[in-house]
């Protein structure tokens, strides 16, 4: 049989120039018992040490919902040396009628030194053509941004909440879709680790005649974990972004404030409290309080509005996972241009 990555082995190593007929020999080995499926090119970066094993994990899990031909880079630009190694395996699972392998072919790279210059050549010459690409870039852009690489990319998938220098990252990314005529889509898990908090929020305000509050809401606050404050303010921006806010200059470094639609200061107060990356959320408005909170059992929402003649009824709703592979999983069912996410970048952007 040829290699499966049940142990998310990297399969077998294969020199550069002959990865096709490796391909060609794993499948021709396994006919009969493996079919070969892909709807999308998944390349995924990282200049982290030891990068390709963790990734091709995270490839194998997302490869049971996501057929795809992968390609997993793991780069080491500060090495003085050339060095370019090559593996290609497979991802299998079972098909739901119990008697073929449904599998994803992963190609993985090693570069170091010098030859990380090719990466464009070597990515765009092993995708699987006519599929859409992917590319989920794990680390900071560098600088400048080689204009080859975007060319083909439709959607770029990465995470600010990673970011040291917010602006300075988002002006390359911004750089990169420019060269590309505007053809990538900006995918951010930072964003995508929102929206289960961002549906729970929405949802106080489904029926009309609650519209009212829009103009009524006097303050919030939000907590966040550690390292997540760019998460909370992504929050902050959606809210503003969408209800016509405009931010204003606070003397708190804890607080982000805004005006809104008929000149009313709104205040956000933001604090680092708890594990989950956005906590519990509140919302104060004339005459009555909003309330998101993770549950108890650590995989729900708590929702609920209380004011002067209303009292609680906590509701139960999902909770996001931070998990990567569910992530991930959920920003490939995904298809738009994420204009929604652009607008609330736009609203906190000097203050990310």
């Amino acid at each position: 049989m040829p290699a499966v990555t049940e142990h998310y082995s990297l399969g077998e190593p294969v020199e550069i120039g002959k990865i096709d007929k490796a391909l060609k020999k794993l499948w021709a080995d396994g006919e009969g018992a493996m079919t070969r499926a892909s709807l999308i090119n998944l390349a995924v970066y990282s200049e982290t040490p030891d990068s390709i094993e963790r990734n091709t994990q995270l490839v194998a899990k997302i490869a049971e919902n996501h057929a795809c031909r992968a390609i997993v880079i793991g780069a080491n630009r500060r090495a003085s040396e050339d060095r370019a190694e090559a593996w290609v395996s497979a991802h299998c699972h079972i098909s739901r009628a119990g008697s073929k392998q449904i599998c994803s072919e992963q190609i993985s790279f090693l570069l170091e030194g010098p030859c990380i210059k090719l990466l464009p050549s070597i990515v765009f010459s092993h995708l699987d053509s006519d599929l859409p690409f992917y590319l989920w870039w794990q680390d900071e852009f560098p600088e400048p941004m080689d204009p080859q690489l975007w060319s083909w990319v439709d959607r770029l998938i990465y995470d600010s909440q990673t970011w040291k220098n917010f602006d300075a990252q988002m002006r390359l990314v911004e750089t990169a879709q420019q060269e590309a005529k505007q053809r990538i889509v900006l995918c951010d898990l930072n964003w995508t680790r929102l929206d289960k908090v961002r549906y729970a929020i929405a949802q106080f305000f489904d029926h009309a005649s609650s519209h009212h509050h829009f103009s009524e809401i006097k303050n919030g606050r939000f907590d966040f974990a550690p390292g997540y404050r760019s998460t909370a303010l992504l929050l902050a921006g959606w809210l503003g972004a969408q209800l016509g806010w405009h931010p204003e200059k606070s003397k708190k470094s804890d607080t982000i404030r805004f005006s809104n639609s008929t000149g009313r200061t709104v205040d956000l107060e933001l604090h680092e409290k708890g594990d989950d990356p956005v906590g519990k959320i509140v919302f104060d408005s004339k005459d009555v309080q909003f309330v998101v909170a993770p549950a108890e059992c650590g995989d729900l929402l708590q929702v609920w509005r209380s004011g002067k003649n209303e009292k609680p009824q906590p509701q139960m709703m999902p909770a996001q996972s931070n998990d990567p592979v569910a992530l991930m999983s959920q920003e490939l069912t995904r298809g738009g241009p994420h204009s929604v996410y652009l607008h609330a970048v736009a609203c906190v952007r000097e203050l990310l």
